[in-house]
């Protein structure tokens, strides 16, 4: 029996479909998993910056880690809620999934690398991962938003992604990262980023449902 052929037009149909499914079922628990990256991250964020500047020590730096270990233990446990409730997860729900791990995995040996030269070589290379958080994670969060089609995750990390460059610029040209301004611009990319977002899609999920 011979089989039949698809059309392109069915081609596309079937892509358009596979990529509504996917942005219903992200809608219906990504908003969480960003929202609770975005608040923890504006918290810890703001503690920091409290004690920075009333006790000036800047020990407080290690608090940064607050956000690697509850996210990381948390968003596992979340992802998977998410998928006993959304169902079976399509190709495109692989690739976002991949994409994400990709991201963990970067902010694991960056978080190495920066380790390696302070205890090796005696080397502060800390404020490299102010430049991961402000360009790895909104460019992830750009191509998500691209691949289904969800304009709030593109304008969120937009303003993230123009943040890191800003960033970036500091550090090439050796301008202090001073808790008084670095500090509320970190707080409001990452609200932009995903407290903003995670809303919009948590909206729209209740409108859907």
């Amino acid at each position: 029996m011979e089989e039949r052929k698809i059309t392109e037009a069915e081609s596309i149909e079937i892509i358009t479909s596979m990529i509504s499914r996917t942005k219903d079922r992200l809608a219906k628990g990504c908003g969480n998993i960003l929202l609770m990256w975005g608040y923890l991250s504006v918290a810890v964020s703001a503690l920091i910056w409290v004690l920075l500047v009333t006790t000036k020590n800047p020990a407080v730096n290690w608090l940064w880690f607050l956000i690697w270990l509850i996210g990381g233990t948390a968003t596992p446990v979340m992802a998977k809620k998410m998928r006993r409730k959304t169902g079976s997860r399509s190709y495109t729900d692989r690739l976002t999934s991949c994409m994400w791990s990709v991201v963990g995995w970067a902010a694991i040996a960056s978080v190495m690398l920066c380790l390696g030269f302070l205890l090796i070589g005696g080397k502060d290379s800390w404020s490299m991962m102010f430049a991961f958080a402000f360009i790895i994670v909104p460019m992830a969060e750009i191509m998500q938003g691209l691949v289904i089609k969800e304009q709030s995750l593109i304008a969120g990390g937009s303003v993230g992604l123009v943040a890191g460059l800003f960033t970036m610029c500091c550090i090439s040209a050796h301008v202090a990262l001073v808790a008084n301004w670095f500090m509320p611009l970190f707080i409001l990319a990452f609200a932009a980023m995903m407290i903003v977002p995670g809303h919009m899609l948590n909206s729209k999920a209740q409108r859907e449902s």
